[in-house]
């Protein structure tokens, strides 16, 4: 393979193979990668902003039957310390968020073995006529697939009922890596990287908003990586025209801090900045049919993620007023709305606040800063 023919490809914005991606990512130099993922940003977002949201991660639930070797958040169910959340206790987190001037739940919790179609959509009905302004970005393919096995309905009679009771946009996460060798290992307990496809497939066809997701640098191979990433290319390229499909691409490092995973098999999260970087670059590359890229700054801290902005990502996430998962795995960054914005703008971009669809938004006058506790 010839690497300047394949950047040259790419620039031209054409799909490279997995073997074509994965042979750029071992041969050229962090700098060009960047340089090519750039040329890309600049063409697919062009106005220069690099854009924020204000959201709050609430888990529904921590009872789990996943048992996920890499998540220090949930509980098997009947454990003392289980819960569900109660909407006296969404109350307080949502009225907190608004005054942070937060438009949007990130919701997600465990596969618990009890919690049907009807939990759900009694839950988001609830919340709309309490905060119809609040915006519900909820579940991810797992849960979906778990509510479907609960149920024995298929995935498009779940993500129907679901969307009506007032669900937004659908998170990817649980992608994790996509390959069942590794899926097996790590997540024996979720959907198949097949199914985790099969859920977003049919919430494009429903015209449900989406984003992917991959979290590197455990035990899967390059090869398993460039795969991934295929697969999602492949399934947007399949979405019906006039839906908005996968909106965002997020891939973050394993955080390793008192999994199973480093535990009991030794496995750490040896991620450089370098590596991240080039991850991001080889994305924007990968993926021409997604238009934002992200930077997990909850993993890889401010410095890196401004990095990345030089380097194929456009998007810096939210500033997650509470989140409980990956932070519980040794996720130490947090943002507010002013020092986010102040990061951005030291990277040489302008902040651009914005909903979980990309449309832009002010940011609310007179909203109240969160307190950060580190």
């Amino acid at each position: 393979m010839n690497s300047d023919q394949l950047l040259k490809r790419a620039l031209a914005f054409e799909f490279l193979t997995a073997e074509e991606g994965q042979f750029l990512f071992e041969n050229v130099p962090t700098a060009e990668l960047m340089w090519v993922a750039n040329e890309l940003r600049k063409i697919q977002k062009p106005d220069g902003l690099v854009t924020w949201q204000i959201d709050r991660n609430v888990n529904t639930t921590n009872a789990c039957i996943a048992n996920c070797k890499f998540c220090n958040f949930f509980r098997p169910p009947g454990h003392e310390e289980v819960y569900v959340t109660t909407i006296e206790q969404y109350k307080p987190k949502i009225e907190e968020t608004i005054r942070y001037g937060g438009d949007q739940l990130l919701l997600q919790g465990g596969h618990h073995p009890e919690l049907g179609l009807d939990f759900y959509t009694n839950l988001f009905k609830e919340l709309k006529e309490l905060y119809p302004e609040i915006r519900l970005h909820a579940l991810g393919p797992p849960e979906v697939a778990h509510i479907c096995k609960l149920e024995g309905k298929s995935h498009l009679e779940v993500l129907a009922a679901l969307k009506e009771a007032g669900m937004d946009s659908l998170p990817g996460a649980g992608a994790e890596i996509l390959n069942d060798r590794v899926r097996r290992l790590i997540s024996r307990g979720k959907c198949t990287g097949q199914e985790w496809l099969d859920v977003m497939r049919a919430s494009h066809k429903l015209d449900i908003t989406t984003s992917a997701t991959m979290m590197f640098g455990h035990i899967e191979t390059l090869e398993e990586r460039f795969e991934h990433l295929v697969w999602i290319r492949e399934v947007q390229v399949e979405k019906p025209k006039d839906a908005n499909g996968f909106l965002a691409f997020i891939p973050w490092p394993f955080m390793d801090d008192g999994t199973l995973l480093k535990r009991i098999r030794g496995i750490q999260n040896n991620v450089s900045g370098d590596e991240y970087l080039r991850m991001i670059a080889i994305s924007r590359i990968m993926l021409p049919n997604i238009k934002n890229i992200q930077a997990s700054w909850l993993t890889v801290g401010k410095e890196t993620a401004q990095l990345c902005l030089e380097g194929g990502a456009n998007d810096f996430g939210s500033i997650m007023i509470e989140e409980n998962v990956v932070s519980a795995a040794g996720a130490p960054h947090r943002f507010t709305y002013k020092t986010i914005q102040e990061s951005i703008r030291k990277a040489g971009f302008e902040p651009q606040l914005r909903r979980q669809d990309y449309t832009f938004r002010e940011v609310p006058e007179g909203i109240e800063e969160q307190v950060i506790n580190y």
